[in-house]
């Protein structure tokens, strides 16, 4: 019997558990409510009605799953060395080992994916899959793969999903659920009776400040610029509206991304080439804008400054456009004024009598500013700290600028420091919304409104937990600040509203279900072997989908090996034309043309070959001339992930239906031909190689021809001169001698 300890159960929770006792169920509560202990709760359910079975509970870093891991060696009654954490540190080799042993396994969701693909790991015995922060169970995430798989492979599959936000628009949320297989959803506010004992209260100011009127004068010249060029699209006919004076980002960038499917589809439109141009400047522009109007000169002016450098060695055309124009040279002056005058923005002189208020009112607060940018929040910690009693630090993601990147380990050096009093603000960009161990603070700031309903429930939830909190938002009055506000406001609203309304359309089902692994346990099923260099592709996710029996090595000469045989080289249209671009192409199918019996290229995609990239056609005409004629290498066409995935199914099958599924993955080198060997010998001797191997052998007919030709026999073959000539009859005459 598993039993919780060190916890009692809020009623709120036991109603929610019997939910999750019936069937796939998404958790939607506050921050700071308890999900982590609420699923912790349904896997002592889950290992009670399946003794036998396992818990799998995958969370999106490693940060957060070391939290899990202590929560739940805290809360279960489970030997400890039954709870296991999994994350990339840990090898392959040795989470093999640890998954056989366990009973509550803790992971990343990417670590369980590598496995599976792997065959490391087997899922049949799991009796509930937990997918932590469930809202970023979309598209090609790592949730959707692995779920799919434990729905299919689990003799007894539960899924529960957990998160404070899954998303504000319907077709999001509807995502979610499809791919977690949600049959019912919880749902909590903070209003919910059953909820609110439990809530503590959470101040939320708004804050406003008046942009100067300096800032104003740099404002009409960017919108000057963005005026001239919204204009131009509409006479290109691109924009197609009366009212060009405002064009949200949104729509520009799905604009963008019609035009460049045009121009992919091999449209040779030059309205089209313009049109994307023009967009191009229009949307570093609007960057530019956004930097004057929400966060300062100072970001504002390393951002324009960047410009002008590039300007002087890029070939982008809408770069040089910019810095040509004399709306951005005339921006760029007043701003570069205003940055050797050390002129702040409005926002970061009120936030420092905010911050400079709340340490004084009691020196033991700890508080977060949230900024959108690195540079923003450098200027912010930098400023801070010239508050007494006031120590600020930077708290950034990995990603390097400007020397600010952080590892996961210096992180977690800042956040315990930050945990035990060590300083007092922590200045974050958006890596402190979620996957990490935030210590609770007592005053959030937003330096700036942010349009994301998800991102501002995370942002809030970093305060009042234990005890009252307080948010406050800096707005710039007239500006993109005050769209953000209400943007993140009416998404906020509209989420719940279609969670109710979802929560009512959806029906638990209770039918059992069907044996789903016997295919799975299948015996000599198709085997096909990949690089580990493919794992990026999907296609190994859908070769595992098709039931294959995928095994990942270290591959020099191919992508995937398909029989003792059969080797093949993969590429998307767009690799294909940029190894043409590179110079990797030939060499590689070189390198597969000699290993392989029966060597393959697999080109993936729809887009037109000839428009992906400003390449010659000819060039590729050429290359795949020479893979076909040359090499003799055939060359198949995919449409897909899944159609790549196929054909590659179908060439194994027949592969290994004829020669069988026994065959060795790094095969000797394939036996040369006769010519092949000839070749071989001739082309080792002084100054020849196989470019004049060829010639000397259509002259002499032989090897033994060659071997004895004199010099001026030699000299009458094209390109072997005198020279050349003598030094090949020198090494042939020679006499060989030992070193003693």
């Amino acid at each position: 019997m598993v039993a919780i300890r060190n916890f009692t159960p809020r009623l709120y929770q036991e109603t929610i558990m019997n939910s999750c006792a019936r069937g796939n169920c998404l958790i939607i509560l506050p921050t700071g409510l308890g999900k982590t202990k609420t699923a912790i709760l349904a896997a002592a359910q889950r290992l009670n009605s399946y003794p036998q079975s396992k818990i799998l509970f995958l969370t999106v870093t490693k940060p957060l799953a070391e939290q899990i891991h202590n929560e739940a060696k805290e809360c279960l009654d489970i030997d400890e060395d039954k709870i296991v954490l999994f994350t990339g540190s840990v090898s392959p080799a040795k989470r093999e080992e640890q998954w056989k042993n366990s009973v509550f396994i803790v992971s990343t969701p990417q670590c369980i994916e590598n496995d599976m693909i792997n065959n490391k790991i087997d899922i049949e015995n799991v009796s509930l899959l937990v997918a932590d922060e469930a809202h970023n169970a979309v598209k090609d995430y790592s949730y959707t793969w692995v779920a799919k798989q434990y729905q299919k492979k689990s003799r007894f599959a539960r899924i529960i999903g957990l998160t404070a936000s899954p998303g504000s628009d319907l077709e999001t949320i509807q995502e979610v659920c499809k791919n977690l297989f949600i049959e019912e959803i919880e749902i909590r506010t903070d209003q919910d009776p059953d909820v609110k004992p439990y809530v503590y209260e959470i101040d939320i100011k708004w804050v406003s400040v008046e942009l100067p009127q300096i800032f104003n004068d740099i404002k009409k010249h960017l919108q000057d610029f963005l005026k001239e060029r919204m204009g131009a699209l509409k006479e290109l006919g691109i924009l197609q509206r009366a009212n060009t004076s405002y064009v949200s980002k949104t729509d520009l960038l799905r604009l963008q991304g019609e035009l460049r499917g045009r121009a992919s589809t091999g449209e040779k439109d030059f309205t089209i080439w313009n049109g994307i141009s023009i967009l191009a400047e229009i949307m570093k522009v609007h960057h530019a804008l956004e930097l004057l109007e929400t966060q300062g000169i100072i970001p504002l002016y390393r951002y324009m400054e960047k410009f002008n450098v590039e300007a002087d060695s890029t070939k982008v055309k809408a770069v040089k456009n910019i810095v040509k124009d004399p709306h951005f040279k005339s921006a760029f002056i007043k701003v570069a004024k205003l940055h050797e005058e050390k002129i702040e923005h409005p926002k970061l002189i009120e936030l420092q009598k905010i911050v400079e208020k709340e340490i004084r009112d009691n020196k033991e607060k700890k508080i977060i500013v949230f900024s959108q940018f690195r540079d923003s929040g450098m200027d912010i910690a930098e400023k801070l700290n010239t508050i007494g009693n006031v120590k600020a630090k930077l708290f950034v993601g990995q990603l390097k600028k400007i020397d600010t990147g952080m590892s996961q380990k210096e992180q977690k050096a800042v956040l315990d420091e930050f945990r035990n009093g060590v300083f007092n603000v922590l200045v974050a960009t958006s890596i402190a919304e979620q996957g990490l161990d935030i210590p609770e603070v007592d005053t959030v700031i937003f330096y700036e409104p942010i349009p994301s309903a998800i991102r501002q429930i995370q942002r809030r939830g970093r305060t009042g937990r234990h005890g009252e909190g307080k948010v406050i938002v800096l707005m710039t009055k007239n500006t993109m600040d005050e769209g953000y506000r209400w943007s993140a406001h009416h998404k906020e609203k509209r989420m719940y509203r279609n969670l109710e309304n979802l929560k009512k359309k959806l029906v638990l089902t209770h039918s059992s279900k069907e044996e789903k692994i016997t295919d799975y346990m299948k015996e000599n099923k198709i085997k096909i072997f990949a690089d580990y260099r493919e794992k990026g592709t999907g296609i190994l996710k859908e070769l595992v989908e098709q039931e294959v029996d995928l095994k990942l090595d270290s591959f020099p000469n191919a992508d995937y090996i398909l029989s003792s045989r059969a080797g093949v080289e993969f590429k998307t249209v767009h690799d294909f034309v940029e190894s043409i671009i590179d110079g990797r192409l030939l060499q590689q199918i070189k390198n597969l043309k000699n290993n392989f019996e029966r060597p393959l290229l697999i080109i993936e995609g729809t887009e037109d070959i000839y428009s992906v990239r400003n390449v010659h056609a000819n060039a590729i005409r050429g290359a795949l001339s020479a893979v076909a004629v040359d090499f003799g290498v055939p060359i198949l066409y995919t449409k897909n992930v899944k159609d790549t995935a196929l054909m590659l199914k179908t060439i194994a099958k027949r592969e290994q239906e004829d020669i069988g599924t026994d065959f060795n993955v790094h095969p000797e080198k394939k036996k040369l031909s006769i010519k092949e060997q000839q070749e071989y010998i001739v082309s080792s001797l002084p100054g020849v190689g196989v470019t004049l191997a060829r010639p000397l052998l259509k002259h002499f007919k032989s090897v033994k021809n060659v071997v004895n030709a004199d010099a001026k026999d030699l000299e009458e073959v094209e390109k072997i001169g005198k020279k050349k000539a003598d030094k090949i009859r020198d090494i042939l005459d020679r006499e060989y001698q030992t070193l003693e």
